[in-house]
């Protein structure tokens, strides 16, 4: 059985000095975190390794007794990956723990070969599994932060603004897929309660191309609204997208569209018995404009 975590706990503050001094000396990042942190961390991770029972096997971290330090390096990961350090860097705070232990076990072992040979195996195996497991923690960590900010970006992009009372926009920008899609449909059909509107009109001015699929997501949202009891109006129909619709045989005969976002408010504004005037320019201050 392994003497190695009796030999840590024996040099604790020792084992601790020579990490952070390794640490320290290898960290290149010093605009993202500070000495404080960095100590606090390896405290607290080195007082847990010293806290796991002498017969726990140090070679297999897949018991109950290790999971309390990886998921503390789990932790850490996600925390490093938002602060912006790459996956090695995250990793040098395991490895750098290699050196300070096979001194320890230099020192402790080195007049007996075999004991010497076994513990520097045991030790460079532990510190290995530990930075595999820091590593994976950080690459899942980083994938949610990714998610997270891609579902953000998503929301962002598809703004509702409200034209008019009882009309609401919708400008599209950048192609359209199915996760995209569900979330500008879930944000039309929510101004749409919110607002009370009849009238949404959906611009794809800025949407590059529209191909069959493109076409059968706006439908899917076209149709959602009409459940809502809201008329939708497609604007932004360029010539090159026309011809496209007509080459690939996109049916969009029950869907009103105009060539330009004016257009589809100006048509919604006279569906809904509204008409936009314009007041004398002599005028010191031009009046608001009439709604009738």
């Amino acid at each position: 059985m392994s003497q190695l975590l009796e030999a840590i706990r024996s040099n604790r503050d020792a084992v601790l000095n020579e990490w952070l001094k390794n640490m320290r000396e290898g960290i290149s990042r010093r605009d993202l975190i500070d000495d404080a942190e960095v100590s606090e961390q390896a405290t607290r991770m080195l007082d847990a390794i010293i806290a796991v029972t002498d017969e726990s096997r140090i070679a297999n971290l897949a018991g109950s007794e290790w999971q309390p330090i990886k998921e503390m390096l789990a932790d850490l990961s996600v925390s490093r990956a938002v602060q912006g350090f790459t996956p090695s860097e995250t990793a040098l705070f395991v490895l750098s723990l290699k050196p300070v232990l096979f001194q320890l076990i230099r020192e402790r072992w080195g007049n007996k070969a075999g004991e010497l040979f076994a513990e520097i195996t045991i030790a460079d195996n532990f510190i290995d599994r530990l930075a595999l497991h820091t590593t994976d923690s950080y690459i899942a960590g980083r994938d949610q932060v990714i998610g997270r900010q891609q579902e953000e970006m998503l929301e962002l992009s598809t703004p509702v603004v409200t034209l008019w009372d009882g009309i609401v926009a919708l400008p599209l920008i950048g192609t359209l897929d199915s996760a995209r899609t569900q979330v500008v449909m879930e944000s039309l059909l929510q101004a749409i309660v919110r607002t009370n509107s009849r009238f949404a009109i959906i611009d794809i001015t800025g949407v590059p191309t529209v191909d069959t699929l493109v076409a059968q997501h706006l439908l899917k949202t076209i149709t959602a609204a009409k459940l809502m009891g809201a008329e939708c109006i497609l604007s932004g129909i360029r010539p090159q997208i026309a011809q496209t619709i007509v080459h690939l045989g996109i049916n969009l005969e029950e869907v009103v569209t105009k060539a330009k976002l004016a257009d589809a408010f100006r048509l919604a504004l006279e569906r809904s018995n509204r008409r936009v005037t314009r007041t004398n320019s002599a005028t010191p201050a031009a009046a608001p404009a009439q709604e009738r």
